[in-house]
């Protein structure tokens, strides 16, 4: 056994590297209160980048033909972080949340097995084009979206946590201005005290439809539907 080889420090420096820019692509999840944060993301591509580097450096003594076939572990890399991103999207009544979340942990994957493969430069392009893609599209896409209309929010939600200042925040951050119409506190069993609030909500659809999403992943809401001129909306 020996603790330092050859390719110890190229090892040690694409596993930084791929740890700073998990991290990077990590901290973005994280300010929009994700359920997959900076810690998820940050294991994840550090994660990718040793089986990747394993795969790469790691059997050459033991096979003494150096590398046989580094695309094995890469391929197991793939359907690993499929299930992981899977258990962070959620179906409420028909709505659906965390899919820029599970694809963001995917990418932080591929980020991670380039820099394990030795490709810090398409690494660092990557983790430049997730950024793109969730702050400028982001805000390209809202700007495109139709006009503005008004949607009623049924939240169900612990009390105690600060969830009310937290989704009025995020409405700030997303340009949608948010007013609280009724707000009832109930306790069950003498344990928990739930807090059964409406908000209404003046934006356009896909402003909405973001804004929605993220107060859903917030852990202390219990249910948040959408209220129609007929009621709860299925």
């Amino acid at each position: 056994m020996r603790w330092v080889s050859a390719t110890t420090w190229t090892e040690t420096g694409l596993l930084g590297l791929a740890f700073v820019l998990s991290a990077i692509i990590g901290l973005e999840r994280h300010r929009r209160f994700k359920s997959a944060g900076l810690r998820t993301h940050t294991l994840v591509g550090v994660g990718s980048a040793v089986f990747t580097l394993v795969s790469a450096y790691g059997f050459a003594d033991v096979t003494g033909r150096g590398v046989v076939d580094p695309s094995r572990i890469a391929a197991q890399i793939v359907s690993g972080v499929g299930f992981l991103g899977a258990g962070v999207i959620f179906v409420r009544r028909g709505s659906v949340s965390g899919l820029t979340t599970a694809a963001s942990i995917w990418l932080t994957a591929a980020v991670g097995m380039a820099c394990g493969a030795g490709m810090p430069a398409l690494a660092v392009m990557a983790t430049g084009c997730q950024l793109l893609a969730v702050t400028v599209l982001a805000k390209l896409g809202r700007r495109m979206a139709s006009d503005p209309v008004s949607t009623r929010l049924l939240m169900r939600y612990t009390a105690g946590r600060g969830t009310m200042p937290l989704a009025l925040g995020l409405a700030a951050e997303h340009g949608v201005p948010a007013t609280v119409i009724d707000a009832k506190t109930s306790e069950q069993d003498g344990k928990k005290t739930t807090v059964r609030a409406i908000v209404q909500l003046e934006g356009n659809p896909q402003l909405v439809s973001d804004l929605v999403e993220e107060i859903s992943d917030l852990a202390s809401v219990e249910s948040l539907r959408v209220l129609t001129d007929e009621g709860l909306s299925n």
